[in-house]
């Protein structure tokens, strides 16, 4: 490690981490040499520490780059290899949260992920992306194609024959034993527009204002939207009331995976008005995907640090359980519960750490009489687009395997995640192959309330 590194006069971080701004439109962020020397920067302090070295598959690829090359050093690294480690990463964040002792206010100032951000935008500006990777990331576009009444039985019985998983292997390299989620053309948006539920009175608890716009996200929409169904249901079982932007489109996280920053400005730049119409209308934004919650609350307001109405969304977005804990906090939230739900083998999904808000939905889980809930803080493997691509399953499976051994062996009456893409990946290493079962569906069923269907 350089000399300028090892005299910084202390070896870790004691100070909470910060998060500096993402300078993507500068054009510095885009030079290749001023990339390549960053790089260069971080790695060789990371090949020093290796705290890393049992998280994503990137910090293997490059301690064992190093470690077989002619030096042992990493200037024995051939520089081409560097997209290897870019490649391997897939944006969880949890070196940056869990693990790295020098990202900032350190003098080192390591963020890891936005790194690797900077390496993808710039591959992204400079080749491209693949056809393959703009298709999986098109969620909006896979989404109205696919959910074509007639057409989306076509496309649900293709993805669930072996023939067509080999079709699809062939056209867009994804894993015949990945798991792919069905569609619906009874989307969740429809759904509820054609609810009529009563409008409670709104009762503001801390920063909650008792009622919510849901931001029911690509895959909610149009995979399961029973899960944004349930979380209508409970809301509105506790007072709450659930109301619909005019229009939403994907929050980016898909295009921020691949390094297209322009794509995720231009869905920003569609998203962002019709949630401050709504939070103006007093309504506060929920969704339930971990990782569009992130997008909201982290990703675009680094993107974005100067925009008002991105400040303005990050502060009124929760996460559902987050909303729930706050207002239980206040007394407001209705504890009774008619069904105990035994013990619950509970995932805690990487972008829900990232949000800094503690186990609120375990906090919640565990109000229910004869309930236990036993959290699992490791990665599913799953992570967006990687776990399904072929080249990347086996060892998304690696890392999902202790979150798998945990479940197996746990004797839970239920598992779960908030991610519901992260319980059907740890569904697909099971040999019993049992499904999850999401935790807002928990809520509804230990409060007794029907399964609600358009």
């Amino acid at each position: 490690m350089s000399d300028g590194q090892s005299n910084s006069g202390r070896e870790g971080n004691l100070e909470a981490p910060t998060r500096h701004a993402i300078a993507w439109q500068e054009p510095q962020f885009y030079d290749a040499a001023a990339l390549q020397k960053e790089l260069e920067r971080v790695f060789d302090i990371c090949h020093g520490c290796r705290r890393c070295f049992n998280l994503c598959n990137s910090f293997p690829t490059l301690f064992d780059l190093i470690d077989e090359s002619k030096t042992g050093e990493l200037d024995g690294v051939d520089k081409q290899a560097y997209g290897q480690v870019v490649d391997q990463c897939y944006l969880c964040d949890m070196c940056y949260m869990t693990k790295c002792p020098y990202v900032p206010p350190h003098p080192w100032n390591v963020d890891f992920p936005h790194l690797m951000l900077r390496a993808k935008a710039v591959k992204n500006r400079d080749d491209g992306v693949r056809w393959r990777d703009k298709v999986l990331s098109s969620t909006d576009i896979v989404g109205n194609i696919a959910g074509i009444p007639m057409v989306v039985e076509v496309v649900n019985a293709v993805n669930h024959s072996s023939v067509g998983r080999k079709l699809l292997d062939a056209a867009l390299g994804v894993h015949p034993q990945a798991p792919v989620p069905e569609y619906h053309s009874k989307t969740l948006r429809k759904q509820l527009a054609k609810r009529r539920e009563p409008t409670p009175t709104a009762q503001s608890a801390g920063p909650t204002r008792g009622k919510v716009a849901l931001f029911a996200t690509c895959y909610g929409n149009r995979n399961e939207p029973q899960i944004g169904l349930d979380l209508a249901s409970v809301f509105e079982h506790n007072g709450i009331e659930v109301a619909l932007a005019e229009r939403e489109r994907c929050c980016g996280m898909p295009k921020l995976e691949l390094g297209d920053l322009q794509a995720v400005a231009d869905l920003k730049a569609k998203n962002i008005p019709q949630l401050v119409a709504m939070i103006d209308l007093g309504y506060d934004i929920v969704a339930p995907i971990p990782s569009c919650v992130l997008m909201f609350k982290q990703e675009l307001p680094l993107m974005f640090p100067d925009d008002l109405d991105v400040k303005k969304v990050r502060q009124h977005t929760f996460d559902p359980f987050e909303y729930l804990a706050l207002r239980h906090k206040a007394g407001l939230l209705r504890t009774d519960f008619k069904r105990p739900l035994g013990k619950v083998s509970y995932h805690v999904a990487c972008h829900l750490r990232v949000q800094n808000m503690g186990h609120k939905t375990r906090d919640v889980l565990q109000l229910i009489p004869g309930t236990t809930v036993e959290p699992i803080e490791r990665c599913s493997g799953h992570n967006g687009t990687y776990g399904v691509k072929r080249e990347f399953r086996d060892i998304s499976m690696k890392i999902a395997k202790p979150v798998v051994q945990r479940v197996e062996s746990s004797g839970a009456d239920f598992y779960t995640s908030d991610c519901p893409m992260a319980g059907h990946q740890i569904e697909s290493g099971l040999d019993n192959g049992a499904p999850p079962t999401h935790p807002l569906t928990l809520l509804r069923m230990a409060y007794g309330l029907g399964e609600t269907r358009g």
